[in-house]
């Protein structure tokens, strides 16, 4: 029963453009205790393969999918998501057209597609056409990895402007101090890294986790 209406509410907040926040609030309010945000990366092997992936995963239950734009130099990133972002740019997978793909295919989601951007790729655009753009595609959310809270103003206040949710994100290794501070400056749920390292495997999580 929770099951359902958890869908009814993810469906009727992505109709009404809800952001990625209003979402997760709905988690509490609904007593989720765990949901799916799976990831891919964009163009990998190629852009229609990747539309269909993301049509299965919204099937299969998806609360959130996080969509990679592909950089030359994700080094965030592991080996696995490294080996998918160097394939789709092989296959000449850039910006416009993943924009183009987002734009054909999430009015068929039911559920909210945050995309995972390097910070470089959106400054080369222009931090306010960058947000303009994803937010006319029909994205609703928006992970930058590499970027420290420190540099998120400008970036904040441009998601927010275009009603697109920020995700920041906080680490094992991150003070106590500083946390309370990403929280602060968060709108809605925080990205918590598990690992400390690139992402990938791991025998075992970190216990501050």
């Amino acid at each position: 029963m929770k099951e359902k209406k958890w869908k009814e509410t993810k469906t009727k907040a992505k109709s009404k453009g809800g952001k990625v926040v209003e979402l997760c609030s709905s988690f509490g309010k609904q007593r989720v205790l765990v949901a799916l945000i799976p990831y891919i990366t964009a163009g990998d092997p190629d852009l229609p393969t990747t539309a269909e992936a993301l049509k299965v995963l919204d099937s299969c239950g998806s609360d959130i999918i996080e969509l990679g734009l592909p950089y030359f130099d994700p080094l965030a990133d592991g080996p696995v998501i490294q080996a998918a972002a160097t394939r789709s740019l092989a296959r000449g997978t850039n910006f416009d057209a993943v924009i183009s793909m987002l734009r054909e295919v999430l009015p068929q989601l039911s559920c909210p597609v945050s995309l995972v951007s390097y910070y470089n790729p959106i400054l080369k655009r222009g931090i306010g056409k960058f947000m303009t753009i994803i937010k006319d595609a029909g994205v609703q959310g928006l992970v930058v990895p590499n970027v420290p809270l420190e540099e998120t103003e400008i970036l904040r206040m441009e998601s927010s402007k275009n009603n697109i949710e920020l995700v920041l994100l906080t680490t094992p290794t991150t003070s106590t101090d500083r946390m309370k501070s990403i929280v602060s400056a968060s709108e809605g749920f925080v990205y918590l890294v598990s690992s400390v390292g690139v992402t990938g495997t791991r025998t075992n999580v970190s216990a501050r986790v």
